[in-house]
């Protein structure tokens, strides 16, 4: 079964009952496994078994749903978040504009005469028409669409209480006689039409987050060829390709400095707002800004391959997601207006049957709970804070996978920070090097870094690039083996070496001498860790290596506590090293787990689950998996395009370690502005019904607080952009 994500646009849904019934539209396809859509984004996310199901069925589904569909592509992309906003504000405004300008006279009329003579009746027909058929003219098409597909939406309940007001006018003008309400229909339209403006508006600022990260990118790169150089579109530059980025130039593509020195502003993409120092072997992102320098870089990632692309598409992923909040809102949108048809009538008959109300007085109390009850507040509350939280996290440099993460991340209260590369810089640096025995310290030297010259790891790395910095010649190795968690076992010049850990050279049978221990201690107290080397199954020396905590550590940990999270430090190093970094950062010792094997890491996360706690674990991204995965929130680190995104629930594009408690404050406004929408949407609902049924609010009351709601949803979700 070959399963694939579909991306397509969506026109036309204007509340969670429209959400529901493309969903059930798709679903309905042979083939589709999951769908979900979203409201604010106007977006469906498919997956489906592409030899099952054809695009064009997808398109055919939401089609006969009453709505329009269109496939994103790379062929054919989504539109910028602006331009799909100014479209959306310039048919808003013209609607506006056209139905104030013929209500308002109707509006004016009916308040000044009270009882119109048969040509002023005529005249507020005439401009009445028009609002209602014109200007209401799409509430119809979608709730036609609706009653076809037996179901109701926000539409069908403007469309029934504005046509009950219309057309008892219309019997009024020309057949009973009596008061007219040409008023209520037509202000009611122009009253959701400016709530739909407003919301264009405010649905604009939501999405200018992402807008901003798709604009970073220049249009064209200046490539070199044959030592001469052309200006030309980025969709024509290639993988290899020589690009030259001038100062106050963007790097069009991710690739690799070949030539020059420059500052580098990464902000944009890594929140940091420190600019780096690029030299010849750095990486450069697509997007970066060059603020000082010239560079020559060899292309290595172009268009949907760059790093700011993936970032686009982390984003838009995110804001696709549904919260499982919103399951809530989608069970009670998909029984709600059918419920509220319901109330309605109920109003209708008890003013007139039990209360002994006249016909009109019934018929616009019914009105005003048809009104009232559209439910855009409830379709719009979680998608619009889901939108602009992550949009907001992206600027900040923090992605977050889905609207799930969003929901566990506010229940985290244990934080676990990974030593080396995520507490630390993860460079370590030889800091000295100790014989303890009568070889020169040369050629300990040498033979300790000739052993490690096949090691990944960044203590044996620093190693033998330390005796490269002295100069020293490294002879080969034969037969290495490397131990997880250990050290390197290896052949040199006919020697038996052993680099690594006490722990390593005990497993090997190498026994460390009384002097050898105290200095080992002595070391790890002083924050160093200790690489033994053993030369033919005994001591030779010590290098003590030292990686400084990153100089935002020990401000992180402190937000982190002052959010009241517990943090822990895990660490494969000495305990005694660990404790001294956990000193130096303001993390007790009793929560320092140290000695710690790769493996392992998942299971002490495991441990610290099984006592209740909601577990984050912060670490690179590729070396710590399972631990990621274990956690009930994994966040990766990485610098810039070393980032792994597939790899945890949070990445964070930086190596700035207060982003973890910048994407956790995050997570907790999100969360809390979700529930405040839903809570007000529901409230409005609960509230309003009754108000109108018992006749406190008029129809065209009901019309304005039914589009103000919807505006104070998108208005209060916004509020997020200044949350962290």
């Amino acid at each position: 079964m070959s399963q694939q994500e579909i991306q397509l646009r969506i026109e036309g849904m204007t509340c969670a009952a429209c959400v529901a019934r493309v969903e059930r539209a798709l679903k309905r396809v042979p083939g589709v496994q999951e769908a979900v859509v979203n409201l604010a984004t106007e977006s469906a996310t498919v997956r489906a078994d592409l030899s099952a199901v054809q695009v064009e069925q997808l398109l055919e589904a939401v089609g006969s749903a009453g709505y329009t569909a269109q496939p994103v592509t790379e062929e054919s992309p989504a539109p910028l978040p602006s331009e799909r906003s100014e479209h959306e504000l310039q048919v808003a405004r013209r609607r506006l504009l056209v139905s104030a300008l013929l209500t308002l006279p109707v509006f004016v009329l009916s308040m000044a005469v009270h009882h119109p003579s048969h040509g002023l009746k005529l005249l507020q027909l005439a401009l009445t028409t028009p609002v209602q058929f014109v200007i209401g003219a799409p509430f119809y098409v979608k709730a036609w669409h609706a009653l076809r597909a037996r179901s109701a939406n926000m539409e069908t309940l403007i469309v029934l209480g504005t046509s009950v007001a219309y057309l008892y006018s219309l019997a009024a003008t020309f057949w009973i006689g009596g008061a007219v309400y040409y008023e209520t229909a037509a202000v009611i339209i122009t009253l959701i039409t400016f709530g739909k403006y407003l919301e264009a508006r405010a649905k604009g600022r939501a999405r200018q987050a992402i807008e901003r990260l798709m604009r970073l990118a220049p249009q064209e790169a200046i490539r070199i060829r044959n030592g001469s150089e052309e200006r030309v579109p980025i969709s024509a530059v290639q993988v290899g390709d020589l690009l030259r980025v001038r100062s106050g130039e963007a790097v069009p593509v991710d690739g690799e400095v070949i030539e020059g020195f420059a500052t580098v502003d990464e902000s944009m993409l890594t929140g940091e707002s420190v600019p780096v120092e690029k030299r010849v072997g750095d990486s450069v992102a697509a997007g970066t800004l060059n603020t000082d320098g010239v560079l020559v870089i060899r292309a290595q990632r172009v268009g949907a391959d760059t790093m700011l692309a993936q970032i686009v598409r982390a984003v838009e992923r995110a804001q696709a997601a549904k919260a499982p909040v919103q399951r809530l809102a989608d069970a009670v949108s998909a029984v709600f207006v059918p419920i509220v048809l319901l109330i309605a009538l109920v109003t209708f008959g008890v003013w007139l049957l039990i209360l002994k109300a006249d016909f009109t007085t019934a018929m616009i109390h019914a009105v005003g709970v048809l009104v009232i009850a559209c439910p855009c507040a409830l379709g719009l509350a979680t998608p619009t804070a889901v939108l602009v939280g992550t949009g907001r996290g992206a600027e900040l440099g923090v992605l977050v996978k889905d609207a799930e993460t969003l929901e566990r991340a506010r229940h985290v209260d244990t934080v676990i920070l990974d030593k080396t590369g995520t507490l630390t810089a993860g460079k370590p640096r030889v800091n000295r090097v100790e014989v303890l025995n009568s070889m020169a310290e040369e050629e300990l030297l040498r033979l300790t870094a000739a052993a490690e010259v096949g090691s990944t790891h960044p203590f044996g790395q620093a190693i033998v690039q330390f005796a490269q910095e002295q100069g020293v010649h490294l002879p080969p190795a034969n037969g290495f083996r490397a131990i997880a968690g250990g050290g390197v076992l290896a052949e040199v010049e006919g020697h038996r070496l052993t680099v690594g850990s006490a722990r390593l050279l005990n497993e090997e049978g190498i026994t460390l001498s009384p002097q050898a221990q105290e200095r080992v201690h002595t070391l790890q107290s002083q924050g160093y860790t200790t690489v033994l080397t053993a030369v033919d199954g005994k001591i030779a020396g010590i290098l003590a290596l030292r990686d400084e905590p990153h100089p935002t550590a020990r401000d992180a940990v402190a937000q982190l506590q002052a959010m009241g999270l517990e943090v822990w430090i895990v660490t494969g190093d000495q305990r005694v090293v660990a404790e001294a970094i956990a000193r130096e950062v303001g993390v007790p010792s009793e929560r320092v787990l140290a000695e710690v094997l790769p493996e392992s890491k998942a299971e002490a996360i495991d441990a610290l689950q099984r006592q209740g706690r909601k577990v984050a674990f912060v670490g690179d991204g590729i070396n710590d998996a399972p631990a990621l995965a274990q956690a009930d929130v994994g966040i990766a680190m990485g610098e810039g395009t070393d980032v792994a995104l597939e790899s945890a629930d949070i990445a964070l594009l930086g190596s700035d370690l207060r982003g973890v408690a910048t994407a956790l404050k995050l997570s907790h406004a999100t969360v809390r502005t979700i529930r405040q929408n839903l809570f007000f949407a529901f409230v409005y609902n609960v509230l309003g019904i009754p108000l109108a049924a018992m006749g406190y609010l008029s129809p065209m009351l009901a019309a304005l607080a039914m589009s103000l709601s919807s505006v104070s949803v998108v208005t209060n979700a916004l509020r997020l952009r200044r949350a962290v």
